[in-house]
């Protein structure tokens, strides 16, 4: 495969003072292609040996050392076919005192095409000899002669192989950083870059353009040459020198290995050629476009992003007007970040010649980021009803375009600010509030609008209560109009539910998208008690408490009363009915009013000797005790005693005279009532 020169030239160049001696041998570096021609034998006649046992004719030497191991293989092709040229390689690492006899050598005439060299595929051509095997370091000389001594008539070497050849300039380890020529590109581009320069010839010093031509790669130095000869040898080098608009000027690069003088890399150069041209420069006006952010009526213009000219060095100054500029007055000190509405600005361009010329920037904005406020509803959560979850993404803010891109802060500083942005914008849960909304189009414009919160919150009736009833009663809970739709939980879908009895029951009432769950009771009411029943002679007092006064009593269930007193009642069994405020099933007790006894006569003959209530033993808890007229306890009779009494306290008689009793026992109902009799009776007792 042929391999070129990745970077040895930039101008190709022609010699006209041939490196004809092999003590100044050109250096071939990086596989080049090289045009040359060679103009005359060298001032030291080289025993060239080998097949070239004549003197040189019009000779040129060329030295290279292999980079990498491989084969190597070069074709000398003549400009003009009829041109003889003959060659000589001579053995790695000889000196030019001592080169001996070469290892490649061609000396066989014009070739039909005018091509000979080292081939790498054997074709039999008498042209061509057989290719070499190099090894990385090896440095060889090579002498090419134009046996024809025809002038001007040039050649092209040209070089392939697997192996390479030395060269700082495509060692990115040397040559970090590209080569500038220095100008810019003429109207041709095959034609040398042009330095502008404002009048033409003028004294110019050439050092001034090294910094830039190096571009930071070290160890190379750099010359300047009237002459692509002069170039080529390093001769006549220009430092300060009157310069005009037709000469093209060369310059010279040069690696120099400051650790290892006999580096082969150190004799390789590089050539390029500039000009020079007369004219002032141009400079182009411009439009820069910023955003209006937030409707702020200004915008932040970088007005040295503004491409007026070309040149990076050229020196730029900003004026708000065209006065300012040519009084040098009021020049904008922040050019990078100029805060403006949209107006005129004007530039002042100065080269580094001292060429000016103006230009103006036009500062506009772009298209205006179209916002508009929206309010999102959300159904309460049921668990804390001041809050709801938000879809913020789905508001209505602006119109759909490509590359809109929006983000949601809860303050309005956070959104000018960009910072503390909503995590989950999805799923925002709040109260009732504004969030705001920073909508940021393509162009990197952004503008903010705010976003209302509402709550939607739960919608109850206010006429559906808790009802209090009979537990044998039945009712009607209505949620009243206005809602929607219902839901009961019966499974009704109607606005009340009918002939409900006591229990718990709900209703889901629907207002616009929400729905709102009520509870409801109906609570069975709290029954009368009737807690005890007293009983004086033929008189019963009947003591109610619980469920909802005025209480109502009966001893037939029909007849009612608001008195609790009965008189004048049969002995024996009685039933006593009572009844609350809410009329249900009243509550009823049987109430016994024993026959009464008055006086007895505990003398033993058989006659009132005693007190006898066992005929009241099948009640409940039954006791019957004697008190003097102070309320001291006397007796006390119950299911051991028989519930009997002789006149008697602690086995004596008492005195004869008038002693009180009760007689108390629980009603066998499930209220298990508590009754108590009074009584009097006259004891006579005979001594």
């Amino acid at each position: 495969m042929k391999k070129l020169l990745l970077f040895f030239i930039l101008i190709t160049s022609q010699l006209y003072f041939s490196q004809s001696d092999c003590v100044s041998a050109i250096p071939v570096c990086g596989n080049s292609n090289i045009s040359y021609t060679p103009s005359g034998p060298g001032t030291v006649l080289e025993d060239l040996g080998g097949c070239l046992t004549d003197d040189e004719n019009f000779s040129v030497w060329y030295t290279f050392t292999a980079a990498t191991s491989g084969t190597l293989a070069f074709t000398i092709d003549a400009n003009n076919n009829t041109t003889d040229y003959d060659f000589a390689v001579y053995a790695p690492n000889a000196t030019c005192a001592a080169l001996g006899p070469p290892i490649r050598c061609n000396f066989a005439g014009a070739a039909p095409n005018g091509n000979t060299g080292l081939e790498l595929v054997p074709s039999g051509s008498a042209y061509f000899v057989p290719y070499l095997d190099v090894v990385a370091g090896q440095t060889y000389y090579l002498v090419i002669d134009n046996y024809s001594n025809a002038q001007n008539s040039g050649f092209s070497l040209n070089w392939e192989g697997t192996a390479s050849l030395t060269s700082p300039f495509t060692d990115p380890a040397l040559t970090p950083h590209p080569f500038i020529t220095p100008g810019v590109p003429a109207a041709i581009p095959t034609n040398p870059n042009e330095i502008l320069k404002c009048a033409l010839p003028m004294q110019f010093d050439f050092t001034t353009l090294s910094a830039g031509i190096l571009n930071g790669n070290v160890n190379f130095t750099v010359t300047y040459h009237n002459t692509a000869n002069d170039a080529i040898t390093g001769n006549s080098p220009l430092t300060v020198a009157t310069v005009d608009g037709t000469t093209i000027y060369y310059y010279r690069l040069k690696y120099q290995d400051p650790a290892n003088p006999n580096n082969p890399v150190n004799g390789c150069f590089l050539t390029g050629k500039f000009k020079f041209k007369q004219g002032n420069i141009v400079a182009n006006d411009k439009t820069l476009i910023a955003c209006n952010n937030n409707g702020a009526g200004t915008g932040t213009f970088d007005l040295t992003s503004a491409i007026v000219f070309g040149d990076p060095t050229a020196i730029k100054k900003y004026y708000p007007t065209l006065n300012d500029l040519n009084a040098g007055t009021n020049e904008i000190t922040n050019p990078t970040a100029y805060v403006s509405a949209p107006k005129t600005i004007y530039v002042k361009v100065t080269s580094v010649e001292g060429c000016t010329d103006d230009a103006t920037i036009t500062l506009t904005f772009y298209p205006t980021v179209t916002v508009t406020p929206a309010t999102l509803q959300s159904c309460f959560i049921e668990s804390n009803v001041t809050t709801a979850a938000f879809n913020l993404t789905t508001a209505n803010v602006t119109p759909l375009s490509a590359g809109i891109v929006k983000k949601y802060y809860t303050t309005m500083a956070n959104a000018v600010a960009g910072t503390n942005e909503i995590g989950n914008p999805s799923i925002f849960i709040t109260t009732s509030t504004d969030v705001y909304v920073r909508v940021t189009d393509a162009n990197g414009c952004y503008a903010i609008t705010t976003i209302t919160l509402k709550v939607l919150p739960p919608v109850k009736s206010a006429i559906l209560k808790d009802k209090t009833i009979c537990i044998e009663d039945r009712t009607t809970l209505d949620a009243g109009p206005g809602f929607d739709g219902y839901e009961w939980s019966t499974g009704a879908t109607t606005q009340s539910i009918q002939g409900v009895g006591v229990g718990a029951y709900w209703v889901k009432l629907k207002t616009g998208p929400c729905f709102t769950l009520q509870q409801v009771n109906v609570f069975a009411t709290q029954q009368p008690v009737i807690t005890s029943v007293d009983i004086t002679n033929n008189t019963i007092t009947v003591n109610a408490n619980a469920g909802t006064a005025p209480y109502q009593y009966s001893l037939n269930g029909t007849t009612w009363q608001d008195s609790n007193v009965f008189t004048n009642l049969p002995r024996g069994e009685n039933t006593i009915f009572v009844k609350d405020a809410f009329d249900c099933n009243p509550e009823s007790v049987q109430v016994t009013v024993p026959n009464l006894l008055n006086a007895i006569t505990p003398n033993g003959d058989n006659v009132n000797d005693e007190i006898d209530y066992s005929a009241l033993a099948y009640k409940k808890n039954l006791v019957f005790i004697v008190y003097d007229r102070y309320g001291n306890k006397l007796y006390e009779a119950d299911k051991i005693r028989d519930y009997k009494w002789n006149g008697t306290s602690g086995g004596k008689k008492i005195l004869t005279g008038t002693y009180w009793y009760t007689i108390t026992w629980t009603e066998n109902d499930k209220t298990q009532t508590q009754t108590k009799y009074n009584g009097w009776v006259l004891v006579k007792n005979r001594e």
